[in-house]
């Protein structure tokens, strides 16, 4: 673990977690476990909740490399979903950030043909799922100031995948000229974390300002920012989601 960046044992697996994250999305190797290579296995308590923080992005380099995850990552995947499901009184990103990593699961073990139902907070796929966990609600975002939009959908950066329809996904698609803006004053606030996770939504999405340029500005932001992996990893995803659109 690197301490250098660690003030507590969860912030020091994140960072470890985050790390190896962008490692495998940099060489594309989608064989070598994440967690293992972090230390980090399904017994681990504090892995477990540094998975929570990671959330979905876990297995992003098979997302975006479309192949299949490593067993042990999925596995610790899985048991962040059961042991840290959301509140009743849970923030609106909080209930999305598990729905979607429930829906991650689901994307590579799907429920078995037959199954129905819904799933409830606690369940995900590989651990006797029936269903899928429905869509918390996301109205709060159509009215939402730029300001406060940017900021909640930088949190949901883990959303920002191809081929992952959801209420939050429509509505960065439907104000991409908000994020835009809200890209722009992260930056000039140094807020490097929340201008890597609104640059990927831009990315993922497309349609953003021709003037914005957000190629430049992600570069930008991976200098200024890139001593915190998360930083790192949303810009890498970002680019990854850049060059498969033109592709």
């Amino acid at each position: 673990m690197d301490q250098t960046h660690a003030s507590s044992p969860l912030a020091g697996a994140v960072h470890d977690l985050a790390t190896e994250v962008v490692l495998a999305l940099r060489s594309g190797d989608h064989l070598a476990t994440v967690c293992g290579a972090a230390g980090i296995d399904e017994e681990n308590r504090t892995g477990i909740a540094a998975a929570r923080v990671i959330g979905a992005d876990l297995l992003l380099p098979s997302v975006l490399y479309g192949r299949h995850p490593h067993p042990g990552d999925v596995a610790v995947l899985d048991r962040a979903v059961r042991e840290f499901p959301p509140k009743p009184d849970a923030p609106a990103a909080t209930a999305w950030s598990h729905w979607h990593m429930i829906s991650t699961l689901q994307r590579f073990a799907p429920p078995p043909p037959g199954a129905t139902g819904t799933t409830g907070p606690g369940t995900a796929a590989g651990t006797g799922t029936t269903g899928a966990y429905a869509e918390p609600d996301a109205a709060w975002l159509e009215n939402a100031p730029w300001q406060s939009f940017t900021h909640q959908l930088s949190v949901l950066a883990p959303l920002a995948v191809p081929a992952a329809p959801s209420a939050v996904q429509r509505a960065a698609a439907d104000r991409t000229v908000d994020l835009a803006r809200g890209f722009v004053r992260a930056v000039r606030r140094r807020d490097w974390l929340q201008a890597a996770g609104a640059g990927r939504w831009l990315a993922a999405i497309g349609g953003e300002p021709a003037t914005l340029g957000l190629e430049r500005g992600l570069d930008f932001v991976e200098l200024m920012g890139g001593h915190d992996p998360r930083v790192t990893l949303h810009v890498r995803a970002a680019r990854l989601m850049a060059e498969a659109r033109a592709r």
